[in-house]
């Protein structure tokens, strides 16, 4: 045989070989197809819709005497199926007075705690462990036992937005809509406010008389806002109203038509004669307060102000949760005693200043 000959015959069988291949792959590709189409999923894989979910998770919560709660920055699903939605600290007071043995919070990490330490005989469990406050996260206790050392005679006002550890070394605590009446309340005339230097210069701008030094802190979502930005808004909606939260920068609050907490946003909103407003907050009230006033228009400052961490907790982490309570899935927040009476005498205190 030729190698002519050779060449050819190789090339005809690679050919064949190759036909053959392709047909079992072909064969085998709609033997799976005829395999998917005809079986049916395992039950627990059927697909739910948003209703179906939180029909289950009203259903669960009963089961388990849970109350729950949702910060307004939480998903419109998840502030439908609450039993109290708010700020944060107004959702700790809700956990105190509600008839329910189980607390789960929707939000992050420093309001679940504050909402142990005011009802410290409940559960408390966070919907998603891993939705934290860089706020709350960006002093700690030891930076602030420092200072205190060197300015023994400052008054500690520290926001709610700290974790608990910080807390045990301030003095009083403060709201956003409490925060300009605790400080003029206060008997003190020098003060540190942390962490949020944007409230605390807010705050200061309005009680002259008093020496606040303020540390480099704030929350990244509403600092990011800037003036350029709330302008352009403006300009795009002349006839519309810009409502501002103080943690926003001092260029921006200087802008605003009114200014104040996320609460005292909402309630403004909704009671104002006015129909069109421009919101400088966190992109879902805006959202919501569209479902509340449908008659009237809301126009976020800018569509970038997302609170990412608000916004990890998911609906299924709200089901995921509340099937898990007993068999130690779900994340409970565990605080001693000790630390709880630490950190509360600060929140005990904004309370008796009328906070």
């Amino acid at each position: 045989m030729s190698d002519r000959t050779g060449a050819q015959c190789d090339k005809i069988k690679t050919e064949i070989l190759l036909r053959d291949l392709l047909l079992f792959w072909s064969l085998c590709d709609i033997i799976k197809m005829i395999i998917i189409c005809t079986a049916k999923p395992p039950k627990e894989l059927n697909i739910m819709t948003v209703r179906e979910l939180q029909d289950k998770i009203l259903k669960l919560k009963k089961e388990t005497n849970t109350a729950i709660l949702a910060h307004s920055y939480q998903a419109r699903e998840i502030v439908e199926i609450a039993d109290f939605t708010g700020d944060s600290y107004k959702l700790s007071v809700d956990a105190k007075n509600a008839q329910a043995d189980n607390i789960l919070f929707c939000g992050v990490h420093f309001m679940a705690e504050t909402a142990k330490m005011l009802s410290p005989q409940k559960r408390v469990f966070l919907a998603n462990r891993d939705a934290g406050c860089p706020m709350a996260e960006q002093m700690d206790k030891e930076l602030i036992s420092q200072i205190r050392e060197m300015e023994p005679d400052r008054t500690v006002v520290a926001y709610i937005n700290t974790t608990a550890s910080l807390k045990t070394v301030c003095d009083v605590c403060v709201t956003s809509s409490s925060a300009l009446r605790i400080v003029k309340a206060l008997d003190a005339e020098k003060l540190l406010f942390i962490p949020d230097c944007n409230l605390g210069d807010w705050v200061k701008k309005q009680v002259p008389e008093k020496d606040i030094k303020l540390l480099h802190g704030g929350c990244p979502t509403h600092a990011a806002i800037t003036a350029k930005e709330a302008m352009k808004a403006k300009e795009a909606h002349p006839n519309a109203l810009f409502l501002v939260h103080p943690e926003c920068v001092p260029a921006v609050v200087e802008l605003a038509d009114y200014v104040g907490s996320t609460s005292g946003i909402m309630e403004y909103a909704k009671n104002s004669d006015h129909k069109e407003f421009i919101i400088g907050t966190e992109t879902s009230i805006s959202e919501h307060l569209q479902y509340d006033c449908p008659d009237k228009k809301f126009y976020p400052v800018t569509k970038d102000i997302v609170c990412r961490n608000m916004k990890l907790t998911t609906l299924p982490d709200v089901y995921n949760s509340l099937l898990g309570m007993d068999s130690g899935e779900a994340f409970e927040i565990v605080m001693d005693e000790q630390l709880i009476a630490d950190a509360r005498r600060c929140i005990d205190e904004m309370i008796r200043l009328g906070g």
